[in-house]
């Protein structure tokens, strides 16, 4: 699907093509770019499982800052399958949120106002704030980048161990049990998926921890997004296959 800059929710994105060589030390990786073998910057903590794939075509960002040591950054990947994935890990807040704000996920519709990274519970940021609904709860909302291949057409969370991710199911678990609304949000950002899973053989204990949230009240949704060089916006909602 061409996803269009304009469309509502959509974020816009100018990406440069090259072809992925390598990915080391977490956040470098090397592409050939213009015939040139260059090192670039990778915002993804984790392991990038079933994308490290040489021979990929990786869509790059130009750094706003000219000074910067790593004039480039890795944002998507192709996938073996023909689709496209997100690397770039900040880009499915920006992109929650410019869906959210635009009134086209009905489970978050209806809020007049809605933030990011809004401190809650001890000492966490949530990724959206939602807040301003004439008869809901104010909303705390998580969102999490799907991107590894678990099964065909299925995308898994996590692809590595994530003390992190376990925090913020317990914050979000406290914020249910004390009677408010709390949301773990899956964003599957690889578009030759359409279900959500979770990687428990990889980290048991974010899946127990994912299994007592839902017990406690914590919403469980997923959706996918559709993906282009030019821009991003959300597709549909996804099913999610519990632990």
């Amino acid at each position: 699907m061409i996803v269009e800059r304009g469309a509502p929710g959509a974020v816009a994105l100018d990406l440069v093509p090259a072809r992925f060589l390598r990915r080391y030390r977490r956040f470098l990786a090397d592409v050939e770019l213009d015939g040139r073998e260059v090192t670039v910057h990778v915002p993804n903590t984790g392991s990038m499982a079933t994308l490290n794939t040489p021979g990929m075509t990786a869509w790059l960002a130009k750094a706003a800052n000219p000074d910067r040591k790593l004039a480039w950054t890795l944002v998507l990947i192709g996938t073996p399958g023909g689709g496209l994935a997100v690397i770039d890990t900040g880009l499915p807040n920006r992109l929650a949120h410019a869906a959210v704000a635009a009134g086209i996920v009905p489970e978050l519709a209806g809020y007049a106002v809605v933030r990011r990274e809004v401190r809650y519970g001890v000492n966490s940021r949530a990724d959206l704030h939602l807040t301003g609904h004439p008869t809901r709860s104010d909303a705390w909302v998580e969102v999490k980048n799907t991107t590894m291949l678990g099964a065909p057409g299925r995308a898994d969370f996590p692809d590595a161990v994530t003390e992190r991710g376990r925090k913020h199911l317990h914050e979000l678990a406290a914020v249910a049990r004390a009677g408010g609304r709390a949301v773990q949000w899956f964003l599957v950002d690889r578009t030759d998926c359409d279900a959500c899973g979770i990687a428990g053989a990889i980290d048991p204990a974010y899946a127990q921890a994912l299994r007592e949230a839902a017990a406690a009240g914590v919403e469980i949704i997923a959706w996918r997004a559709d993906l282009s060089p030019t821009a991003a916006r959300l597709a549909r909602a996804v099913p999610v296959a519990m632990p």
